[in-house]
């Protein structure tokens, strides 16, 4: 089954899931963002994982997918921020050319994170 909702609004912490993935949401914009992500953050079972692949900054230079507002792209310093208190263990930011479609292909500039709540 399958739900649709809006990332600002849905009830995450009503339920609790093993893992939650956030792929290439740069959509949010910086003054909303820290609240959609301890939302998500809250519905993660103790234990469980968080999962994200986004863009960094220097995305925007590549001109290869997301938006083209630095702002919006994520840094380490960011996830380690907002991840204070869990286990990271992978952060990892690095350069990879990617073919997902017309909206996301070429070089680009990534970052990667997985994080235990503990």
């Amino acid at each position: 089954s399958h739900e649709l909702g809006d990332a600002y609004t849905w009830p995450w912490a009503a339920r609790c899931y093993d893992a939650l993935v956030a792929v290439f949401i740069q959509f949010l914009p910086p003054n909303s963002r820290d609240i959609v992500f301890v939302g998500m953050k809250s519905a993660v079972k103790q234990g469980g994982l968080f999962l994200l692949e986004g863009y960094r900054p220097e995305q925007v230079d590549f001109g290869t997918g997301g938006p083209p507002r630095r702002e919006h792209m994520y840094t380490r310093a960011w996830l380690e921020s907002m991840f204070s208190g869990w286990d990271i263990l992978v952060l990892k930011d690095y350069d990879e050319v990617i073919q997902e479609g017309h909206a996301h292909n070429g070089m680009s500039a990534l970052i990667d994170l997985v994080a235990r709540k503990s």
